[in-house]
């Protein structure tokens, strides 16, 4: 059963809408929001996870509108690229996808529990 990244490549591609890009950025950000800077991180989450607007972020912390949305579009540009070099999101759909295959394939009550394991940690 192949993995569907294809969300990821037309992200790259801009071909989301902006419902799933919205999702696909907080799936990133799971995965690579500590190793941004302090400011992208919190300008992200705040955009991403609380849904302030840009206006919003900007008076909270002070800043411009214009910084903010510079903020927001350098830490998207900067989780695509750590997905583009680590692939920790593609390789954790590959693993899940394949335990979730193993555990419906296998009877050995055994082989289904290290599957099982093995969701449990993703």
């Amino acid at each position: 059963m192949p993995v569907k990244i294809f969300t990821l490549q037309a992200y790259f591609f801009g071909e989301l809408r902006m419902e799933k890009k919205h999702a696909l950025i907080c799936e990133l950000l799971d995965y690579y929001a500590a190793i941004l800077s302090p400011r992208q991180r919190e300008v992200l989450e705040l955009y991403y996870y609380d849904d302030l607007s840009l206006a919003e972020i900007a008076e909270n912390l002070g800043i411009t509108r214009q910084g903010v949305r510079d903020a927001v579009k350098h830490g998207e540009e900067a989780l695509k690229g750590f997905e583009n070099a680590l692939g920790l999101m593609k390789k954790s759909k590959l693993i899940s996808s394949s335990a979730e295959e193993i555990e419906k394939l296998t009877d050995d009550e055994h082989i289904k529990q290290l599957a099982r394991n093995i969701l449990e940690v993703l």
